[in-house]
């Protein structure tokens, strides 16, 4: 399972899992994307590089939507497919990643999001992976 959604009264929430924290970037994109855009119908015509950075995993997945949701307001970008996540730690945890994304349209959009949450967050190592729990304000 890569991700999953869980009911939450007035925002979206949702649960990532992957074997590496790479993977763990990856889904938790998927996620952030399948909430709140019609990926069908979306055209993969440009590309979103990420670059960010961190001194904790939890505090990188973060930024990493933060950065997705801020692409997502002011380029109209909505993310399709993950090319790749990389993850390196050089005295401070650095994510780097391209995303194919096509603009987006109202009749795309599902719902618009407000603002990527601490509530309840957690990224952590469990079961042999990792795993991340998110809540993004709607």
């Amino acid at each position: 399972m890569r991700y999953r959604f869980i009911d939450h009264t007035a925002d979206v929430a949702f649960e990532a899992f992957g074997n590496s924290l790479e993977e763990l970037i990856e889904n938790a994109t998927y996620a952030f994307y399948e909430a709140f855009v019609y990926t069908e119908k979306l055209d993969e015509n440009r590309e979103l590089d990420v670059n960010v950075d961190a001194d904790s995993p939890d505090y990188l997945l973060y930024n990493w939507l933060n950065y997705l949701l801020f692409a997502f307001d002011t380029e109209f970008f909505g993310g399709k497919k993950v090319e790749f996540v990389k993850v390196e730690e050089d005295g401070i945890l650095k994510a780097t990643g391209k995303i194919k994304v096509g603009t987006l349209r109202p009749e795309i959009v599902k719902v618009e999001p407000k603002a990527v949450t601490l509530h309840d967050f957690v990224v952590e190592k469990k079961n042999g992976g990792w795993y991340a729990y998110v809540v993004i304000d709607i």
